[in-house]
């Protein structure tokens, strides 16, 4: 598998994507076009599982892009049948770097009364314990994912059925997930408790769909139903949807990231439009950090819709005064060392007549370690650029998350070491703003910003305050937030 590009490695990392059908010829084919549409949420690897009672059950897994391994009729005649579900993987736990096939998921269990898929996304906190209890037992594992651990615990459930074992085996899971799973005649989908990770309900003519997204249904003409809710877990058939709620109740607390960056601009959110919110972002923030400056431009392509809302506010003109290069993927292979040290030129271009001489704010969705945000504050001077100010549409990010979501140990994070003062020095800019905490929650529909007794969001990444406590991480050594 070829190396990820050295400059993809400043943003926190997607988690993963799931999607099913149930009810529809070449299921597979629904499904592959739903993964195309989450390509964003994980470009290492992909896999598809399906049904069909003259067949079984067929699996194709594959490393790379859905638009290059699901994309041929050779393969996709491999998985017949009006069931299947899919997903797309950027790996946040396991042997990341060194992926193996056999981490590449749906993940596969055959039980007594009969074989189901599993796919997740999100993040097992207590995986490790998990696993070491479950290899005492004597469970086999084949692979170094956490989301194994589930068809374990459903293989030593004494439970009638396949749901009901998920659901005995999930009430020993903590942590965040959203599930898609199939039987030979079901299409399942769970979220956790607190609803950490996204799940939607959408309808075929024939059929029903279950996607991390919303922007997934529209490629394949699903009309969108409703999301499924934190602890619900829907059991789909050809006679339609069961639905149940196997967790005790909590207040939910969805990942408020999902609007920040993770989701994609056409996708809806708690019956909010993603791109909206993002404006609305960009509005709070130049409210809230306000500059004298001639022009708002966005670092492409996730700090576009937040530099519209801040040109908006503020009436300084808005400009693509960095120009991405839309055909260099995430694979890029850089032949020499000479290449390398190009760095973001590779992917970002300045758009020099545009940028020379004007007071420059440049708007982006994060600053994760800082060394893509230098990078480009050097193209822009050299550009010819008088001043420039960044402004970041989500709050410091000094918290690693434990959810699905590949962060950097925390000492790694800019925003963990340095005050804000200090980053400005570090990165070199005349000014550098974040948004707050409250002014986030505001945008995204919080009127009086955030509860500190009770959020709406899990906001860990920000503010430290995990909702469920990472065990196996403290077991590491991981240091929470103090008590204040």
């Amino acid at each position: 598998m070829p190396p990820a590009h050295p400059f993809d490695d400043d943003k926190l990392k997607e988690e993963c994507g799931i999607f099913g059908v149930l009810g529809t010829m070449d299921a597979a084919n629904f499904v592959a076009l739903g993964l195309h549409a989450l390509q964003h949420r994980g470009q290492e690897a992909g896999g598809i599982v399906s049904y069909d009672p003259d067949h079984g059950f067929n699996s194709a897994r594959r490393f790379g892009y859905v638009r290059d391994n699901f994309t041929s009729q050779k393969v996709m005649e491999t998985l017949p049948g009006a069931l299947s579900i899919g997903h797309v993987r950027y790996s946040t736990t396991g042997s990341k770097g060194q992926t193996a096939i056999r981490d590449v998921q749906p993940f596969f269990g055959e039980f007594a009364m009969g074989g189901a898929a599993i796919a997740h996304n999100g993040n097992i906190t207590n995986a490790d314990s998990l696993r070491r209890e479950l290899i005492e037992r004597g469970s086999i594992f084949q692979s170094s994912s956490d989301s194994e651990c589930i068809i374990h615990l459903m293989a030593r459930s004494l439970q009638r059925n396949i749901p009901e074992r998920m659901e005995d085996a999930l009430r020993r899971v903590e942590g965040a997930f959203s599930i898609v799973a199939m039987t030979r005649t079901k299409l399942i989908g769970v979220r956790d408790p607190l609803g950490v990770r996204p799940l939607v309900l959408g309808k075929l003519e024939t059929g029903y769909v279950l996607s991390s997204e919303t922007c997934a249904l529209d490629i394949i003409g699903a009309e969108f139903v409703r999301e499924i809710e934190p602890g619900e877990m829907v059991v789909i058939t050809e006679k339609g949807v069961e639905s149940h709620h196997p967790f005790r109740p909590q207040k939910s607390r969805f990942c408020i990231f999902e609007h920040v960056y993770f989701s994609r601009p056409d996708s809806i959110l708690g019956g909010r439009s993603v791109y909206e919110t993002r404006e609305n972002i960009g509005r709070e923030l130049a409210k809230e950090a306000p500059v004298e400056a001639d022009l708002v431009c966005p670092v492409p392509d996730s700090g576009t819709p937040a530099a519209i809302g801040y040109s908006l506010e503020s009436g300084i003109p808005y400009a693509m005064g960095i120009i991405r290069n839309q055909y260099m993927g995430r694979t890029f292979i850089e032949p020499t060392e000479s290449i390398r040290n190009m760095g973001v030129r590779l992917k970002l271009n300045v758009n020099r007549a545009l940028i020379k001489g004007k007071r420059v704010i440049l708007v982006d969705d994060s600053v994760v370690r800082g060394t893509t945000s230098r990078k480009i504050k050097e193209m822009i001077l050299d550009a010819g650029a008088a001043e420039v100010h960044f402004r970041i549409a989500s709050p410091p990010t000094a918290w690693p998350c434990f959810y699905g979501v590949d962060t950097p140990q925390r000492e790694k994070l800019l925003a963990a070491t340095m005050s804000e003062e200090e980053m400005t020095e570090h990165l070199g800019v005349d000014s550098l703003k974040f948004i707050s905490l409250d002014g986030l929650y505001r945008a995204v529909g919080e009127a009086k910003g955030r509860d500190n007794d009770s959020p709406q969001y899990c906001d860990a990444c920000f503010s430290g305050e995990y909702p469920v406590e990472p065990a196996d991480q403290i077991e590491k050594g991981f240091e929470m937030k103090a008590a204040e």
